[in-house]
């Protein structure tokens, strides 16, 4: 098979993975694919080709990927349970890691609670902080 057709089919298939997974994956192998198949047009030895792929799209990854990543998930919406961490919540039942009970509520639902710290009995009544969600329990710390 000619090269230029093998570099130009690489650079299709890596184009559409991206498009399927917008994850900013394959783009950067795309562009080092691109100037491959230029390469190849122009009629350079296939080893040099070989080098332009790998020498591209490690470049590209390591230069505008930051930059590419920045500006692609600066608008990203938080989900759920992202959007807890930091919130305050209010102990509804006492939360023990020991006894393994604890109930907290947070936006008015009630929540499994346990502390991010063992040992570390919150009463009723306290008011605690979501450090992270561990499946369908919040844990949380005290506020300080």
């Amino acid at each position: 098979m000619n090269m230029t057709f093998f570099w130009l089919i690489l650079f299709i298939v890596l184009v559409v993975a991206e498009l399927f997974t917008m994850g900013l994956t394959t783009i950067w192998f795309a562009g080092g694919a691109l100037v491959a198949t230029l390469a190849a047009l122009l009629g350079v030895n296939e080893g040099v080709q070989m080098v332009l792929f790998l020498v591209i799209s490690v470049l590209l990854l390591i230069f505008t990927r930051p930059i590419a990543v920045k500006y692609f998930n600066k608008d990203r919406a938080r989900t759920n349970v992202e959007s807890y961490i930091g919130k305050q919540v209010i102990v509804i039942s006492e939360v023990d890691n020991l006894q393994g009970i604890g109930q907290v509520t947070l936006g008015g639902q009630e929540w499994t609670a346990r502390t991010a710290q063992e040992g570390i009995i919150m009463p009723v009544g306290a008011v605690g902080v979501v450090k992270y969600v561990d499946g369908v329990k919040l844990i949380i710390e005290e506020r300080n």
